[in-house]
């Protein structure tokens, strides 16, 4: 309901729910909640480069990965493994870095 008081609720209160207020904005909120983590990732990298060459690198190899999951269509197939498989990826690769630094 776009525009119109729900029975009960006054004309001016805002829906609770932010799916409610706009739901064609989804898409929009989720590209833009992954290119944060692409530019944290970018940040993080940075800083890490600035100690340890190679640990850095490699955090920042992945920065055009995480935003290219990103931009993904939501109904690929597939989609949802290989953002786990990154996720997992970016993990191990992390522990490693940890445990060898």
């Amino acid at each position: 309901m776009t525009g119109a008081a729900r029975p009960g609720r006054p004309a001016h209160e805002p829906p609770g729910d932010i799916e409610e207020a706009d739901p064609g904005l989804v898409r929009a909120r989720t590209s833009l909640a992954w290119t944060r983590t692409a530019l944290s990732f970018a940040a993080v990298g940075g800083v890490v480069l600035k100690k340890e060459l190679i640990p850095g690198l490699i955090i920042l190899a992945t920065v055009p990965v995480i935003w290219q999951l990103g931009r993904l269509t939501h109904h690929r197939r597939g989609r949802l493994a290989l953002v786990t498989a990154a996720i997992v990826t970016v993990a191990v690769a992390a522990l490693l870095v940890a445990l060898l630094a």
